[in-house]
């Protein structure tokens, strides 16, 4: 692949991605905290329904080896830390780094500070991540779930699709996408 098809295929998806988070309204402040109060979960049914189409995908690639599998070493310490720590953050701004620029193009303001403040502890970590990880290094296996239970790669994956699949249906049923959109829990603690 040319490096130009390469970018241009990261244009496609990029757009398609931008078009999809948009449509989805889970880059708004209101969605985000909604779900961390588990009040709105339009933002789970997106990242789940992303995650069984990655897993369709990565399945199909690496099926008909287009792709092979590189897992890296598991950190447990750095990976349970660094999920706490964006999770609080992403519950105080009602923003993850991704959500953030969407939030610029839709005009909220507040995403600046959010933006500015992501950078600077980007530049923070980095030149304090030697420290860290010497704190943080709990190194698991190269390995994964597959294969600890003998089955190929895609095939794992189109069980876990299907799994999410099953999930998505019984969460939609539960609460219609319909019923949420357009509800704003953003600060609101109490309804």
């Amino acid at each position: 692949m040319t490096l130009q098809t390469a970018i241009a295929i990261g244009l496609l998806m990029g757009i398609v991605f931008g078009f999809a988070l948009e449509k989805s309204r889970v880059f708004e402040p209101g969605v985000i905290v909604g779900q961390m109060q588990f009040q709105n979960f339009i933002m789970l049914k997106v990242f789940l329904t992303a995650v069984a189409t990655g897993a369709i995908v990565l399945a199909f690639l690496n099926g008909f080896g287009f792709v092979k599998l590189a897992p890296k070493a598991a950190n447990f310490g750095a990976d349970i830390v660094g999920g706490l720590v964006l999770g609080v953050g992403i519950t105080l701004a009602g923003a993850c780094p991704g959500t953030t620029l969407a939030q610029i193009g839709a005009g909220y303001r507040d995403a600046l500070f959010t933006l500015f403040g992501g950078l600077l502890g980007a530049l923070a970590y980095s030149y304090f991540e030697p420290r860290i990880s010497s704190v943080l290094s709990m190194n698991g296996p190269k390995t994964i779930f597959t294969d600890y239970v003998g089955i190929p790669y895609w095939m794992g994956a189109l069980a876990l699709a299907a799994i999410l699949v099953v999930m998505l249906v019984l969460l939609e049923r539960w609460q219609p996408y319909s019923e949420e959109f357009g509800r704003n829990y953003d600060g609101d603690l109490h309804s």
